[in-house]
């Protein structure tokens, strides 16, 4: 199975399979891979924001984590698929 590229809005859950700081399970949203920290072969360092139980993003962290264990819950939404990511939806409010 191949590894996934991270790209910034992927949403990924994270547990023991990525690393052992992750005994209780986290969701992030991945601001971005940073390529310049030096690592192990298939371990990676990302920015991402932590997302708490309705999907708000509650603290931004630096993680180091095994590729192979990122689980991917939801790719950012692209040119071809507008649909991929669940946004909310806002509603014009009339006044007066």
């Amino acid at each position: 199975m191949a590894s996934p590229v991270l790209r910034a809005g992927d949403v990924i859950r994270l547990t023991t399979a990525a690393s052992v700081q992750f005994l209780k399970p986290i969701v992030v949203r991945v601001i971005r891979e940073l390529p310049d920290r030096y690592t192990y072969d298939g371990w990676l360092w990302l920015d991402a924001y932590e997302l708490g139980r309705k999907g708000e993003a509650v603290a931004r962290r630096e993680l180091f984590v095994m590729r192979a264990g990122v689980q991917v819950q939801a790719l950012r939404p692209s040119e071809d698929a507008r649909s991929l990511v669940p946004t909310r939806r806002r509603e014009a409010v009339g006044v007066g």
